[in-house]
């Protein structure tokens, strides 16, 4: 049994010598130590030794045991040492040189002029209503006096999901469902993503957002709407900015205007930025239709209003002299660092 025993021992120590890896250095730990490795098997044949040499036996048996473990430990020790030697050497740390600076993100120009409307609309006593972006055509035809022959409805310039659900043209189905409330008076703005069929270029996209604005009270006037932005223009673009309303048509307010603002670049005197005019167009508006009053529940003979509404990429392009809209859409860090 000691000779058995001794060449056991060698033949281990032998092949741990040769190992080249912890791997093949665990199997031969479970070759020898394991629940059916050599020792374990010497331990089970105990029965076939006499019973007065089975302690001598069982020490030897624990010794070479300990022997084994103590040389697999002093192996695997050195395997450690060096792997970790190697990696240090292949991952050397310079501390000299300077530490990455984390990204840190910031607002988008988009969100600046919307929150700098926002702003400058509820000091005035405005709301901010958002409202669902899949719309019903009644909500963002129908209710706001386009009837179904009117080019607004073509497929060519809407989104339909289905004949009666779209996605929004614009803010406008928000102060719809807001007058149904009947909760008056109504002093909203309403802004939000829409959805048109148009190529994208430098001054269009499918997707873009819209501010649209809302008062309904008794006694309301057109000079009410003419003061209200011209107070929007001077907050926005600077204390010296005029405003000029041209006649226009749109089917739910009558009447209606184009509003234009002096330039702020030269002042209303003629530049490139205005192309020599001195103005630059920047939104639409008018009196609410009385039929529009009519089809939400508001008596237009008691109730009187005026809606308007802006593009939210056309204040940012003016207001920070962007000469591309797709700039907005890109994600160019180096474009948007700069706000």
């Amino acid at each position: 049994m000691k000779e058995k025993l001794k060449a056991i021992i060698d033949e281990a120590l032998k092949q741990m010598e040769a190992s080249e890896s912890l791997d093949k250095l665990n199997e031969i730990r479970v070759a020898y130590l394991g629940k059916k490795g050599e020792l374990t098997n010497v331990l089970k044949s105990m029965k076939d030794v006499a019973p007065e040499d089975r302690p001598v036996v069982g020490q030897m048996v624990n010794e070479a045991r300990t022997a084994l473990e103590e040389k697999l430990d002093t192996i695997r020790t050195a395997f450690e040492k060096r792997l970790r030697e190697e990696q240090i050497a292949k991952e050397t740390i310079d501390v000299t040189l300077p530490a990455k600076k984390p990204m840190m993100g910031h607002r988008h120009p988009n969100i600046i002029a919307l929150e700098e409307v926002e702003r400058i609309f509820v000091g005035m006593g405005y709301e901010v209503v958002e409202g669902p972006e899949i719309e019903y055509d009644y909500y963002n035809f129908e209710a706001l006096n386009i009837p179904a022959n009117h080019p607004a409805k073509d497929e060519q310039d809407t989104f339909y999901i289905t004949g009666n659900i779209l996605l929004r043209t614009q803010t406008s189905p928000v102060q719809v469902r807001e007058m149904e409330k009947g909760k008056l008076p109504i002093r909203m703005i309403a802004p939000g993503r829409v959805f048109r069929s148009d190529e994208v270029d430098a001054t269009h996209s499918p997707s873009f957002h819209q501010i649209e604005g809302l008062v309904i009270d008794k006694n309301i006037t057109f000079a009410d709407l003419k003061g209200t932005l011209a107070e929007f223009a001077k907050q926005l673009f600077g204390e010296d900015t005029k405003v000029k309303f041209r006649p226009h048509h749109f089917p739910f307010t009558e009447p209606s205007a184009e509003v234009d603002v002096t330039c702020f670049k030269c002042g209303g005197k003629g530049c490139r930025f205005c192309k020599g005019s001195g103005w630059i167009e920047i939104l639409g508006c008018g009196m609410v239709h009385p039929n529009v009053l009519r089809m939400s529940g508001i008596d237009p003979n008691e109730y009187s209003g005026f809606a308007f509404g802006v593009g939210l990429e056309r204040i940012a392009l003016l207001k920070y002299e962007i000469d591309d809209m797709r700039l907005l859409y890109e994600n160019d860090t180096r474009f948007l660092k700069q706000f």
